[in-house]
């Protein structure tokens, strides 16, 4: 049964096939839909924090434990105000978590944040894959072909 899209009203994309009949009950493929714009932008966020060397150096030190603001800046040749912000653009892009205990602020990583965007980069990685390895046997063959015409 081939499915057509009907035209966009009001942020909801409506699907009928030939017969006219919805072809997902009401309100699913919106949810859907939505869905996949909120992993797209959660995608987004996630590359967006880490497209920074210095928010990058961060993660990879908190993958091996929480630590305070104090100890994450001293590798970085910035000031502190500078600091923060890159640790509050990883905070609002949700891959870490702070908390303040007295007067010392401990940030933790968000590995399910981490996570979205590593699954996303797999399967790309195996598209990837796959055209490759199609292209090669494909030159494979031609190779074969031009060897046995004696070209």
């Amino acid at each position: 049964m081939l499915i057509e899209p009907q035209p966009r009203l009001r942020s909801r994309i409506f699907w009928r096939d030939f017969t006219g009949e919805k072809s997902l009950p009401k309100g699913e493929l919106f949810i859907m839909v939505f869905q996949m714009e909120n992993y797209q932008t959660s995608l987004d966020a996630a590359f967006h924090a880490l497209a920074d060397p210095t928010r990058r150096a961060v993660l990879s030190r908190l993958t091996r434990g929480p630590a305070s603001v104090k100890e994450l800046a001293e590798p970085f040749d910035m000031g502190l105000p500078s600091f923060m912000k890159h640790l509050r653009v990883l905070e609002s892009d949700g891959l870490i978590h702070s908390e303040k205990v007295g007067r010392v602020r401990t940030c933790r990583i968000n590995a399910e944040k981490l996570a979205a965007a590593e699954a996303w980069l797999s399967e790309q990685r195996k598209l990837w894959q796959a055209q490759t390895d199609r292209l090669a046997s494909y030159v494979e063959v031609e190779m074969i072909g031009r060897s046995e015409d004696g070209n």
